[in-house]
């Protein structure tokens, strides 16, 4: 399978995704656990069916040490017993962020109240960031059809 669009050979994309990714560099700073980001932005893709973002993700993870048992059990994080209770809560908000159009409510009060248990109002903003920040990747890559499998740990970072 071949991408439909080189973003980083047309001016404009180019100029666009140089700026994009320098967000993504500063929510990787930010106090959000990287675990817990890896975690996210892998369950953001998943949903999205994102199969960069999905190579992307399992790889840094890997790559920043997460065991395989935890990425392979992302998907059902709900009935695995290997995260934590704030990587639950962050899953969660991932989950109703990601499928806003189909939760009717977006995240719901419930959602928000038990993440906001487990971090502070910096790591909360950057949570949201970088939900919206994969849902965006993740459109950019299956519109454009770009292929997973062929990314190396720390390709973008």
């Amino acid at each position: 399978m071949d991408a439909r669009l080189n973003y980083f050979a047309s001016p404009t994309a180019g100029k666009a995704l140089k700026q994009f990714m320098a967000v993504g560099r500063i929510l990787k700073e930010s106090a959000l656990p990287a675990a817990t980001q890896e975690l996210v932005s892998l369950r953001v893709s998943q949903i999205n069916g994102c199969a960069a973002c999905i190579d992307m993700h399992t790889k840094e993870a890997e790559a920043a040490g997460e065991t395989a048992p935890r990425l392979h059990l992302v998907a059902a994080w709900r009935e695995a017993t290997v995260f934590t209770e704030a990587e639950r809560a962050a899953l969660a908000l991932a989950e109703q962020g990601t499928r806003v159009a189909d939760a009717g409510e977006g995240v719901s009060d419930e959602v928000w109240e038990r993440a906001a248990r487990h971090y502070d109002e910096d790591q909360l903003a950057a949570l949201v960031l970088l939900v919206a920040f994969m849902n965006t990747a993740n459109r950019l890559n299956i519109i454009a059809r770009q292929p997973g499998g062929d990314y190396q740990a720390g390709q973008f970072h």
